[in-house]
């Protein structure tokens, strides 16, 4: 009776809690949750770029307005990003994610059943506002039920088993439209929203920490940005991100064009840079356990870095004119980006992880919209060059750029921040205001 009487009141609820989110974080059924709810929107993605040409002749259009079904999609996930996890924070992870995956369900029908290209494109930009949900929820999640040290660990594991799924989506679109006819995409994708909904309304609990009453979206993201080590983190994750759209934007220009090269040879070697980025974060969830985050970024830094530097002399000497040296340098830039993007993602959504979600938001949004941006920089420097040099110079300034995030405005660390230096700090700062 005295042990029982000499807790504080709600201790006993509060350790119910705890193990509870114990139990659910080491639990598979989550694991596979947070895979499937982050790539339903990618790979839907995806899947429709191979019937593109297709889409284009069926309602008599030019690509370039077919080309909008994928362009429209990619503001429809930078938008979600921008307005879901802030909802997620106010209203709880599990409503609006589900809303968000029923808006995809919804859109994907209308897809369905679509009969002018113009249809079609509406529908698949609200496929993508409401899938996306899941991209940005899901690292909010990941910051609710796994301590600071295990947030990159947890992101590169997921996305490690979700880029296996990226590498095949346009193969199996391919696929299914060579066999079935575009429109058979269309009915997997509906159909996969479907029971990616139902199995989320099963199986996930609400894992949002408790809120106060006067939190809002301005208030948060003020916080946010008024701390330098968010905006540091932010940064360098969003920067890191950008070198994987810039290669994106001119590879194909210098593979095709200049190197004279197939489509099908340059898709094959693109290959190459999304198995790095897998083997990154396979790396990066082994190593996870034993070193902190902030040595795992400089590690990714440093060898980023370095990556870059090293295609940028292969320009210099004309050697990476050739496929192999351009992407065998550029997977160890992937390998590094993927320590990088994983590890500053955590740092960032660990500052405030009552608004996980809206730190989440701000890095997704900020991360594609600029991203888009880079990637037609990246395709202007491939199109309009005869040599790897504009592509890879820039690569390397990104890199740059990437590393004086973490020298400049991210604050040293001297003291290994814990759930309860965090919990700690909250109250003093709630005792402030």
């Amino acid at each position: 009776m005295h042990g029982v009487m000499g807790k504080p009141p709600g201790a006993a609820q509060d350790k119910i809690r705890d193990n509870t989110k114990d139990n659910i974080a080491t639990s598979k059924v989550m694991l596979l949750m947070l895979v499937v709810m982050t790539g339903v929107a990618p790979i839907s993605l995806y899947m429709l770029v191979p019937a593109l040409p297709v889409l284009a002749t069926t309602f008599g259009r030019d690509i370039g307005i077919a080309q909008m079904t994928v362009s429209l999609y990619m503001v429809g996930i930078a938008l979600s990003q921008l307005i879901m996890g802030p909802l997620s924070d106010k209203f709880g992870r599990r409503p609006v994610l589900l809303a968000g995956l029923g808006l995809m369900v919804v859109a994907g029908i209308g897809s369905d059943f679509a009969e002018t290209l113009p249809q079609l494109i509406a529908a698949r930009f609200f496929q993508a506002l409401g899938g996306a949900s899941g991209m940005v929820i899901s690292r909010a999640i990941i910051r609710d039920l796994y301590p600071r040290e295990r947030v990159g660990a947890m992101i590169s594991l997921v996305v490690a088993a979700l880029m296996i799924a990226q590498m095949v989506s346009p193969l199996t679109g391919g696929l299914l439209e060579t066999t079935f006819g575009w429109r058979a995409i269309l009915y997997l994708i509906t159909a996969a929203s479907l029971i990616t909904t139902i199995f989320i309304a099963l199986a996930l609990p609400e894992t949002r920490r408790d809120r106060t009453d006067s939190s809002s979206f301005r208030g948060d993201l003020g916080r946010l940005m008024r701390s330098r080590a968010f905006v540091g983190y932010l940064l360098c994750q969003v920067l890191a991100s950008q070198i994987i759209f810039a290669f994106a934007g001119g590879g194909p220009y210098i593979v095709v064009t200049q190197m004279g090269r197939s489509s099908a040879e340059y898709g094959a070697w693109f290959a190459m840079t999304g198995f790095g980025y897998f083997i990154g974060n396979l790396l990066c969830v082994r190593f996870a356990p034993r070193h902190s985050l902030e040595k795992l970024i400089w590690f990714g830094l440093a060898l980023q870095v370095g990556g870059s530097l090293l295609n940028l002399i292969w320009s210099f000497a004309g050697l990476n004119q050739a496929p192999l040296w351009l992407f065998g340098t550029q997977m160890i830039v992937m390998v590094a980006n993927a320590f990088v993007m994983a590890n500053s993602a955590a740092g960032a959504i660990s500052i405030r992880p009552e608004a996980a979600g809206t730190a989440s938001g701000a890095m997704g949004f900020l991360q594609q919209g600029i991203g888009s941006l880079i990637s037609q920089f990246g395709a202007y420097l491939g199109g309009h060059s005869t040599t790897t040099l504009p592509l890879t110079s820039a690569l390397f300034a990104i890199s740059l750029a990437c590393a004086c995030t973490m020298i400049f405005v991210v604050p040293r660390r001297n003291v290994v921040v814990s759930e309860e230096l965090i919990a700690q700090a909250e109250e003093d700062e709630q005792g402030m205001m």
